[in-house]
């Protein structure tokens, strides 16, 4: 059976009975507790405790055990019960069955890996094959979502369904959660300062990269300048130089050229 087939069956099966509610009194009543709880597709119970027969039974020492009993199927478990045995009425097959898978749908929320030897002592199974088939039968009915790893003997859960809260419950809930939203709030706020710190050094940081790239480029500027204008005067210098040696050297063969002149007129004379 599909889970949504499942739901789809459950829903119909607790109106009728939700139905037969509103006009079930005392032992009508009491008997339409037994039937709800030996279903085999309904595994929620508050609508049937909000039914105003049903909540009239509590007040009736007579009766007052089966709405225990169905308090019990709403929100306990296996060891629930046999704390409380002496007090509640006997389970019959299919209800002892029913409370232990709904056990384990508790077991389930708490954990993320069930061991067969814990399970095999909380539910007084006596072999592994028993545990495997209350398993899968919750497995089957969409209670839960699961894997038997029988080399590891264990179960390893991935969902399950949401059972129907203890009385205080949702007080609890709204507490954690308006705690959880309150935490929230707080990491939120810090990422959004870290991100304007990091958005503002990031900033920064360009600003430093592009007065250091601005700096180099000056210094990169003034180095070529100076070296073009070294190069310029030393090309001057050369020059200078160059020009004053040839001035020499036509001074000094103007000097050789007279004295020449001199020494030929002297030989004449």
């Amino acid at each position: 059976m599909s889970e949504v087939s499942f739901k789809s069956s459950s829903s119909q099966e607790l109106e009728s009975y939700l139905l037969l509610a509103k006009s079930a009194k005392g032992a009508a009543c009491v008997q339409l507790i037994k039937e709800v709880l030996a279903a085999p597709n309904i595994y929620v119970f508050s609508e049937v405790l909000r039914m105003p027969n049903v909540s009239a039974l509590s007040q009736q020492p007579e009766t007052a055990q089966f709405f225990s009993l169905l308090e019990l199927f709403s929100y306990g478990t296996y060891k629930d019960y046999k704390e409380h045995a002496s007090n509640l009425p006997e389970l019959t097959e299919p209800q002892l069955k029913k409370l232990k898978l709904l056990s384990i749908v508790s077991l389930a929320g708490e954990k993320h890996v069930l061991n067969y030897a814990d399970l095999l002592q909380y539910f007084d199974i006596s072999n592994v094959r028993e545990l495997e088939d209350l398993i899968i039968d919750a497995i089957y009915k969409g209670l839960i979502k699961a894997k038997l790893d029988q080399k590891k003997n264990q179960v390893e859960i991935e969902y399950t369904m949401g059972r129907d809260l203890r009385p205080g419950q949702l007080d609890q809930m709204l507490q954690i959660l308006s705690a959880w939203s309150s935490t929230s709030s707080d990491i939120l706020r810090s990422i959004d300062e870290k991100i304007i710190e990091i958005r503002e050094a990031s900033q920064a940081t360009a600003q430093a990269q592009e007065e250091y790239e601005n700096k180099v480029e000056r210094i990169t500027s003034d180095i070529k300048n100076s070296s073009r204008n070294f190069k310029a005067n030393e090309a001057s210098d050369n020059r200078m130089a160059i020009d004053q040696f040839k001035s020499a050297e036509y001074s000094e063969e103007i000097s050789r050229n007279r004295l020449s002149k001199r020494r030929f007129f002297t030989g004449r004379r």
